[in-house]
């Protein structure tokens, strides 16, 4: 028999018992923030149930770890409380569990309606990176800039490639993000452009969450770096295509990029998501041994990205793809980040990269979509070929299966101009 919760939870909801996503709130404006997991169109307070003295299994008795401002505490603790916890908060909420289920004055103060709450970064970002694991970009980037010669760099076949990001522009969802002014290529004999970007972009990706971290130099062994993720959530790399192009070379991305980083509130475990597990793409030439996995995994993620002009109220869907075509797994860019001897801590994030599928309308951003401008792409009748002021965009992202949906909810922003 399926698992039930006591809460009425629509069918199509991203999140039912299955789920159980965790993330940071406020209930009121003047109250302290504290974790809390989706339920439905509920959030379920953990510092009310903590203090009720219902997390009461041997890791996570007495414990403060769900009395903090953020998730990072309890994420340092590792899976097998993070296994505690889902299995308490599970059983709490469920249909034949009367605990929570029949004492009235518990519920009206830890079951609040996500509706009436500030959502808030679920993490202290100390450090971010940023990959570059989709096949399927890079190929496509290396036609636009490269031509069909060499769209794929030798290296990139061997190792996950990355940058490091700025942690500080990592916003919450619903973030405005002004556009950013910056240099971009002369043209002709003049000096370089400076001024507000002419071609903002969304990057489609996904992060993955670092649970521990690792001492600095001792590496984390490929077999075992699944332990080191907490979970996913939804991330839009925002890009400013023509300060990334003109300042790009030597050392890579910086003003391009580091201007805005959005996330999604919820995230959502690796136990939620092993039911939608599937096999990764297969790799040639096959990896080094320190990236050779015993079991070489993605996770089937339906990512979807949606743009809605300034004055308009619908949106158009630009982009289906899907965190399955990912070339180098989650595990892979964790072990290869710590293969030096580099530290990761709790509540850093890694991300994915652009997740282009093989389809053109599974490319993962504008730059693909518009192949770098040379195309336009119809929003309710309007042309674009990059971001204009006033559009807002959404990433969502969902597994479907065995009756039920595990979802991330959504990510999303607004492109506002920058002051005068």
């Amino acid at each position: 028999m399926a698992l039930k919760s006591f809460i009425e939870v629509d069918h199509d909801s991203h999140f039912p018992i299955q789920n159980l996503p965790y993330g940071v709130f406020k209930p009121q404006p003047s109250s302290s923030p504290r974790p809390g997991v989706a339920i439905g169109d509920f959030v379920l307070d953990l510092s009310e149930i903590a203090s009720a003295a219902l997390f009461d299994g041997p890791l996570l008795k007495n414990s403060n770890v769900f009395h903090q401002p953020n998730l990072n505490k309890f994420i340092s603790l590792g899976r097998p409380a993070w296994k505690e916890a889902r299995a308490t908060i599970q059983k709490l909420l469920s249909a034949t569990e009367p605990t929570l289920r029949d004492n009235a004055a518990l519920r009206q103060k830890s079951l609040l309606p996500v509706s009436s709450v500030e959502l808030l970064l679920p993490v202290v970002v100390g450090d971010y990176t940023d990959f570059f694991s989709s096949l399927h970009h890079t190929k496509n980037c290396g036609l636009i800039f490269r031509g069909p010669q060499t769209p794929v760099l030798e290296n990139w076949y061997h190792l996950p490639i990355a940058y490091h990001g700025r942690a500080s522009s990592v916003v919450i969802s619903g973030t405005d993000i002004i556009r950013p002014r910056g240099q971009a290529h002369p043209s002709g004999g003049s000096p370089p452009y400076f001024g507000p970007s002419l071609k903002l972009d969304f990057e489609l990706e996904m992060a993955t969450v670092v649970g521990p971290g690792n001492e600095l130099g001792k590496p984390v062994d490929i077999n075992n770096a699944e332990d080191h993720i907490f979970g996913l959530v939804l991330l839009n790399d925002w890009s400013a295509r023509d300060i990334q192009a003109w300042e790009y070379i030597p050392l890579g991305p910086f003003l391009g990029k580091n201007f805005g980083t959005t996330i999604s509130p919820w995230i959502v475990t690796l136990e939620a998501l092993e039911p939608f597990a599937c096999e990764a793409p297969k790799q040639d030439p096959p990896p080094l041994p320190y990236l050779t996995e015993k079991e070489s995994k993605n996770y089937d993620i339906s990512l979807e990205v949606h743009i809605k002009p300034a004055e308009h109220e619908d949106s158009s869907v630009v982009t289906r793809s899907s965190l399955k075509h990912l070339y180098w797994t989650l595990t892979q860019q964790l072990a290869h980040h710590t293969i030096n001897g580099c530290n990761l801590r709790p509540g850093d994030l890694l991300g994915t990269g652009t997740i282009s599928g093989p389809e053109p309308e599974a490319r993962g951003c504008l730059l693909e979509l518009t192949w770098n401008g040379q195309n336009s792409l119809s929003l309710n009748g309007l042309d674009r070929k990059f971001l204009e002021d006033g559009d807002e965009v959404t990433l969502t992202g969902y597994c479907k299966g065995n009756g039920y949906t595990v979802g991330f909810g959504s990510c999303s922003g607004k492109i506002v101009p920058p002051a005068p």
